[in-house]
């Protein structure tokens, strides 16, 4: 495993200068905490670090929406991209640390063009994949920034075609994190495949309804 790297906090190819490959990855995950939905995640290669960006590429959780969208069809269109997911089966089966590392593997994966070093958003480094962990990753670097977008942005779109689906649960704002309105519908409507069973709200869920049958 890589050393963890704590440094710096404004996102920039530092790393991936450092790294001394041409083709390294910035890979991030979004949705370790919601009850419901995969968790994804993205793998970004910026094939060319001189381009100018003319957008802003930061760690997805401190831009606004439209930036997010405005930043996401910048990256799809001028760097090698790929996502990854774990549906929450597989959350149930592995626990959503272990999902999250299968999910960027698959992310690196599914990439047109393999990297030679990954930068990994965390302090964890999943063990197929050549590179390091940067704790707050999505902070520093770009390539991992831009991750984080496409992972958000992906996460977000397949929540908002299940809440088409399921309108009961307003998946299409809450994304399936547990909002106090999240969880009075599923008190009130129970869960369905789309649940991670393992997590705990859930799992109190099924026990009511397994107690109360």
């Amino acid at each position: 495993m890589g050393e963890i790297i704590t440094m710096r906090t404004t996102p920039d190819f530092t790393f991936e200068r450092e790294s001394g490959f041409d083709l390294v990855a910035g890979v991030d995950e979004a949705g370790r905490g919601p009850l419901c939905g995969p968790v994804v995640a993205a793998a970004v290669i910026f094939p060319n670090r001189e381009i100018e960006i003319p957008v802003l590429i930061r760690d997805s959780k401190q831009m606004t929406a439209h930036a997010r969208a405005t930043a996401y069809d910048w990256i799809t269109r001028n760097t090698i991209w790929a996502v990854g997911q774990c549906s929450p089966a597989e959350i149930d089966e592995l626990n959503i640390l272990w999902a999250s590392m299968r999910a960027m593997s698959r992310a690196v994966e599914n990439l047109a063009e393999m990297p030679q070093f990954c930068l990994i958003d965390g302090n964890r480094l999943p063990q197929d994949l050549r590179g390091t962990p940067i704790v707050k990753g999505d902070a520093k670097s770009l390539s991992i920034a831009a991750a984080s977008i496409i992972a958000k942005e992906t996460r977000d779109k397949i929540m908002h075609d299940l809440a088409v689906q399921y309108p009961q649960y307003a998946w299409d704002k809450n994304a399936g994190y547990p909002t106090p309105e999240h969880l009075q519908a599923i008190e009130k409507y129970g869960i369905n495949e789309h649940y991670r069973k393992s997590f705990k709200p859930v799992k109190e869920r099924i026990e009511h309804e397994i107690t109360h049958d």
